[in-house]
């Protein structure tokens, strides 16, 4: 319980509140009137009864603090957390990182968000913002603010551009460019339309090839300070089994014959703890260790791309291709979905919808083929 006492040595606030917080540590707060003392024992009475109470010192933290330590305590795989520590160091602190959590408004988040404009594009100012809200959010939860600042937030629209896949051309252009070891890596990625984590995680005992299937149940990444990390995929959905067109076959059994998988030691981070283990890696880099997105980018696919004139593809685009293939081969989005492993066939058509052919004649006859034949029975032509 909170009590209040009267202290006469002259303070200009002679009324003192007391009592222990949810931890049981002395807590204590001056007031110059003797009314304000007793609204302020009866409300940390009730927070402490109901499980509200709320440290009144606590929104003293500032951003970058309470923001660290957020970062710390999240389970993020190393590139997510080498992405936010990024996004917090380069954006966030330099403006609000001082600023005591409590003194921030939604005002100042507004006009934090709105000055990034000039220097980000609005896709990357909403991982900015993502990554803000979160930090707020956390500190919502663990009653260090009332509310949260970053609701209502008005942020730039996203343009509304469309994929446009590859071409055949393209992609065997692209595979005639890179170094002949990663040419299948290429032509897999094309066929199977795995992202590129998953097509670098993947392991001899992944790819069956008499049942013509390939099994994705892991990826790998880079971590800080160079080499990679065997980690979980990116999210349930992404678990599946994508079956192997004949050609993609042809494509594996080939690259295995030319470069076969070597033992490596790799550290898996899927399990409950990182464990050491030796692997095979269906493509790898010269000495059959698992490659390194970085590096791949820098060193084969931007010359690749230079190369053949497509000096804004990613290996990305090789997964756009894959999709408009399935699309065109008339595939539904649920199907389309499983293949690349969405977490939703609304995402799938989100992001394809306008790679699916043009319905306006099948609409038309849907309803011919009803109406020519029953309008005579559904409207009779009057006697007489």
């Amino acid at each position: 319980m909170a009590s209040v006492e009267r202290r006469d040595d002259g303070r200009p606030k002679p009324w003192l509140v007391r009592w222990r917080d949810e931890a049981g540590k002395q807590r204590k707060m001056s007031f110059a009137r003797k009314l304000d003392a007793d609204k302020f024992r009866a409300k940390v009475e009730h927070s402490l009864h109901v499980g509200t109470y709320m440290d009144p010192s606590a929104g003293k933290i500032t951003f970058q603090t309470y923001a660290e330590r957020w970062r710390s305590g999240q389970p993020h795989r190393p590139n997510t957390a080498a992405r936010k520590k990024s996004v917090l160091t380069k954006h966030v602190y330099p403006a609000i990182g001082a600023r005591p959590l409590a003194s921030i408004r939604p005002s100042d988040v507004q006009a934090f968000v709105t000055g990034l404009s000039p220097d980000l594009a609005p896709g990357s100012i909403r991982t900015v913002f993502t990554t803000v809200r979160a930090v707020f959010g956390a500190a919502v939860r663990d009653r260090l603010l009332t509310y949260d600042p970053c609701v209502r937030i008005k942020l730039p629209e996203l343009p509304r551009g469309q994929v446009v896949p590859l071409t055949l051309a393209q992609v065997d252009a692209l595979a005639e460019t890179v170094p002949r070891r990663y040419r299948a890596l290429v032509e897999f990625d094309a066929g199977t339309g795995l992202r590129q984590g998953e097509v670098f995680g993947l392991e001899l005992g992944d790819v069956d090839l008499d049942r013509k299937l390939v099994t994705v149940e892991r990826q790998v990444q880079p971590v800080a300070g160079g080499g990679t990390v065997v980690c979980p995929l990116k999210n349930r959905a992404s678990y599946r089994t994508v079956p192997l067109a004949q050609s993609m076959v042809d494509v594996v059994r080939a690259h295995l014959t030319e470069f076969p998988p070597v033992e490596v030691e790799v550290i898996d981070t899927t399990g409950a703890k990182p464990v050491t283990r030796r692997a095979r890696f269906v493509f790898a880099d010269d000495a059959g260790r698992a490659l390194d997105r970085n590096t791949f980018n820098e060193q084969v696919w931007r010359r690749a791309r230079e190369v053949v004139g497509l000096p804004d593809a990613t290996q990305h685009d090789l997964r756009h291709f894959y999709a408009s293939l399935l699309i065109r081969a008339g595939l539904n989005p649920k199907v389309v979905a499983e293949r690349l492993g969405h977490a939703n066939a609304a995402l799938t058509l989100n992001t394809y919808s306008h790679l699916w052919p043009d319905d306006e004649d099948r609409s038309r006859q849907a309803i011919d083929d009803v109406f020519r034949r029953d309008v005579p029975h559904m409207r009779p032509k009057p006697e007489g």
